[in-house]
Parts: structure tokens; sequence; C-alpha cells
């Protein structure tokens, strides 16, 4: 598969991923706005060098998009600290606390005790080795389009994932495919991850 580097971000050529909608950049590099931060623990988000930093008690960041997603691609650069913790999630929505029930999540965890690393459709596919290493940059990338799921992390396709036909919800996490919204997860105090250059954009 052909791989371009534009800006920093990774950028995979025609053989991967089709044209679409204008991508939309999801982070001013100084400011939350457009964030939605849960009322548990809203200070565990901050912005720091560019880049939103979760750090601290559990809490969860969503971005507010004009209208739900459901075929997608979204890319942002990530740094986890050693022992770090977090994770991406996707056709989520806002809720006040706890982990999020809507959507699936996307794992980043490079020597955190938890044994799904970067990578990971959170326990629907997972990781055992993460492709990347704690406190480095790295390109992080995920695609829907229609029941596929592929994950991207540091160059490396990690999920290459179909959901089946009829795929029932769970009772306490739904891990199907709706639409919905990105979420950033900081996962407990120890643990400290970065994001920058966050964008997304709607696939047709």
């Amino acid at each position: 598969m052909k791989q371009l580097i534009t800006m920093g971000l990774l950028v995979l050529g025609s053989a991967g991923f089709a044209a679409a909608g204008d991508w939309v950049e999801m982070f001013d590099g100084k400011t939350l706005d457009g964030w939605k931060i849960t009322k548990e623990n809203p200070g565990s988000f901050k912005v720091e060098d560019g880049a939103i930093v979760a750090h601290g008690p559990r809490a969860h960041a969503f971005y507010v998009a004009e209208k739900p997603f459901d075929d997608f691609e979204f890319e942002c650069e990530v740094m986890t600290k050693p022992g770090a913790n977090a994770g991406i999630y996707f056709h989520t929505k806002y809720q006040d606390a706890g982990w999020p029930k809507h959507g699936y999540e996307a794992q980043v965890n490079a020597t955190h005790g938890d044994p799904k690393k970067s990578g990971s459709l959170y326990a629907v596919e997972n990781v055992s080795e993460a492709p990347h290493e704690d406190g480095k940059w790295f390109p992080y990338h995920i695609k829907v389009k229609g029941r596929q799921i592929t994950i991207i992390v540091n160059g490396k396709t990690t999920v290459d994932y179909t959901e089946p036909e009829g795929k029932e919800a769970g009772k306490d996490f739904t891990r199907v495919l709706s639409e919905g919204t990105i979420g950033l997860q900081c996962h407990d105090p120890k643990s400290e991850v970065h994001f920058r250059k966050l964008r997304i954009r709607h696939l047709d």
C-alpha cells in the first residue's frame, strides 16, 4: 500500500483510501474549543505545547461535530508516556461520566499493564505488541467504510475488521457500528497521553 507523509500526518494512497470530503481540523492547537469534556474530572484534559494532554482521573473528551460521522476517516498524532493507557472512541456520543457505552474503542497503550496494546479494536480484535514506543510521536489512523474498520498505527495495519451482519449490541458496551463522534480517553491518574494534529472527514 502506497504511503505518503504530509505535514507530519500519515496519509494513505489511493490503493487503500478513496477520495472523499474535505478534511476538518478538530483542534486549534491552543484551546479545547470544539470539544465537550465529561463532568467527571474535567480537569484531566488540558492543552500544552500544541497538544491535548490527557492526564488525571478518568475522563473523556468528545468532539462536537456539525453532524454525526458514519463512514469516515480520522487521523492524529499521539505520544504516550511510560505506563500510559488511553483510547480513541468512534461512533460514540457524549455522556457525563463512566466508560463510554456507545461505539468502538481504538486502544492507545505501549507499556501499561493492560495486555491490549495500541492498535487494538478494544475487546474485539486485540493487539498484543504495540507498534510504537513511549515518548515518541506516532501517527494513528482510523477508517470506517460500510462494515469495515481499519486501524493503522505508525504505518502498520493492526486491524482490518468487518463487522458481521446482524451483530447485536452488548449489555454494557454496544461495540456496533452506527454513527457518532470521536472521543478521547483519559484512563487513570498515572497515565499521560498527548494528542495533536487531529482531523477527520466524512466519506462518500
